[in-house]
């Protein structure tokens, strides 16, 4: 029995550790991964099935989905500052699955490309809330070091993600990826919420009003830090995006790749993912910016080298050097995102939330009109690609360095 000098303490509930934190955050972020790239291996037979007489229209079930995650994050954004971080990511969740069902139903594209934008707008809570939780917790150079453990997690996602989606359509129905995803979503959402607290107390919250949400708005967008960043950021991702939205047309089509398709994807993506690796153990020592800059600069010269060899081999170069040099660019992209997110944050303080609802917002925003309009001129060539990389980034590149 404890006496009055001595008072018992009372109970609370101990924060997770760093390495399971790291792993909770890093599932819920690539909830939006596994929603994209397990679907790859199915466009072809979700195009037959929904007859769909344009092959390039399926593409539309990939880069659309960054439709409703821009207009997802917008809301979620001001109702994690208001409401709670946990209260955004478990009714986003919900949301998720009611878009799951809508789609695991569609019997038209119409039908389809609805269901999409609903599960991408639900799926907008965990990410933004996620991002918000990782900024409350930590800031500066030691939140980029997090974020690149995250993404180093988050990559084995879309490394497996078609293989998954493959093995799914090998026992069953493209209809059951979807299955999947309420079953996963499920899981997520009752491990966040037994294991995870709240990270935004009750007297730091955001009470929702429009003058306040109009004050706040004007204040991220007229900050020029993080407005070049954001900008920068969606620029370069539209060109990757057309790259995701294409890849199933590029290595089954153009070349001829066949069940392989899904071990090229992984190859990439563990690019991406040894990037963000190598990028959590410098970041401290050497900076974000240094390191962004570096990786800017490599975007642009693999890009080059891509562009260059679509020339000298008419539009397809071999297999063999198409994938190298897309390994050593995608390592750049490791390297830029995390980053560039931490720097863009990096001044927003209380208003994580909202502040990442813009920065993911206007990202996904730019990406896609950027994807639609590259993967428009993709038939039997990689050079809109190629070219699309070159100019999208090099435009990029101007805003991230105006940033400083």
């Amino acid at each position: 029995m404890s006496s009055p000098e001595h008072p018992t303490p009372p109970l609370t509930k101990p924060d997770i550790s760093l390495s399971e934190f790291v792993v909770l955050m890093a599932v819920m972020t690539s909830l939006v991964a596994l929603s994209i790239d397990a679907m790859l291996p199915a466009l072809h037979h979700i195009g037959q099935d929904l007859q769909i007489t344009n092959s390039q229209d399926t593409h539309l079930i990939v880069s659309l989905f960054f439709i409703g995650m821009g207009f997802g994050q917008l809301y979620y954004g001001p109702v994690s500052d208001d409401k709670g971080r946990r209260y955004a990511i478990l009714s986003g969740l919900i949301i998720f699955a009611i878009g799951s069902i809508i789609c695991m139903l569609a019997e038209s594209l119409t039908v389809m490309l609805v269901g999409r934008v609903i599960q991408a707008f639900g799926v907008s809570g965990p990410r933004i809330a996620a991002l918000a939780v990782i900024r409350d917790k930590y800031e500066g150079e030691a939140m980029a070091r997090v974020m690149s453990f995250i993404m180093m997690v988050f990559i084995l996602v879309p490394m497996v993600a078609p293989s998954f989606g493959q093995a799914i359509m090998f026992w069953a129905s493209w209809r059951h990826i979807f299955s999947s995803f309420l079953l996963i979503g499920l899981l997520v959402g009752i491990w966040f919420f037994i294991r995870q607290p709240e990270t935004l107390p009750k007297e730091m919250r955001q009470s929702f009003n429009w003058s306040q949400l109009w004050q706040s708005s004007k204040f991220i967008l007229s900050h020029k830090l993080v407005m070049f960043y954001t900008i920068s950021t969606g620029l370069i991702f539209g060109a990757f995006l057309a790259y995701i939205s294409a890849s199933q047309t590029i290595f089954q089509h153009i070349y001829d790749t066949g069940e392989l398709f899904p071990l090229y994807f992984a190859l990439l993506a563990f690019s991406i993912g040894f990037a963000s690796f190598i990028n959590g153990t410098l970041v401290m020592r050497l900076g974000m910016r240094t390191l962004c800059t570096w990786a800017m600069i490599g975007w642009l010269i693999f890009s080059t080298l891509l562009l260059i060899s679509c020339w000298l081999y008419a539009g397809i170069p071999p297999m063999w050097l198409f994938v190298s040099v897309l390994f050593c660019a995608f390592f750049c992209i490791g390297v830029l995102f995390g980053n560039i997110n931490a720097m863009a944050m990096q001044p927003l303080g209380n208003m994580a939330g909202l502040g990442a609802a813009i920065i993911g917002s206007l990202s996904s925003l730019f990406s896609v009109p950027i994807a639609v309009f590259i993967g428009g001129f993709l038939e039997q060539s990689v050079t809109p690609i190629a070219l699309g990389f070159c100019v999208f980034g090099l435009i990029s590149f101007v805003f991230y360095w105006k940033a400083e």
